[in-house]
């Protein structure tokens, strides 16, 4: 006799409950019908890491590494629109420390995109700064 999966008897439960509330209109009217779904991009998180990352996140935490990654994201944003020249190469200088920081903590890059983020970074607020002269 074949041995029978946890995860296709629970998979075969799940799917006669789901047919069940469909048939009795459970689902009908719900919020978002006919919407697209927002799917979450959660590619940059390895596969074996993602579900717990999701426990976390709708839990209210959020892992170190996103929380450094959004600090660094927040900073560049700002230092877009920064008028003052002095403060934005105090906050170009706190930027540089921070990737560098992450980069020594987790001993590889830190993917921004690519290799070359703060370049760009630097390239994009210098030619906005020109362009306001």
């Amino acid at each position: 006799m074949a041995e029978v999966s946890p995860w296709s008897v629970i998979q075969t439960i799940a799917e006669k409950r789901i047919e069940e509330a469909m048939a009795k209109g459970d689902f009908d009217h719900l919020p978002g019908q006919g919407r697209p779904l927002e799917l979450e991009d959660d590619s940059h998180v390895p596969e074996e890491l993602r579900m717990a990352y999701k426990v976390l996140r709708n839990a209210g935490c959020v892992p170190p590494e996103l929380a450094e990654r959004k600090e660094i994201s927040n900073l560049a944003d700002m230092l877009e629109h920064c008028e003052d020249e002095q403060e934005r190469v105090r906050q170009m200088q706190k930027l540089r420390f921070m990737i560098l920081q992450a980069r020594m903590r987790h001993q590889r890059p830190l993917n921004l995109d690519d290799d070359m983020y703060y370049d760009r970074l630097l390239e994009r607020i210098t030619c906005r700064g020109r362009k306001k002269k």
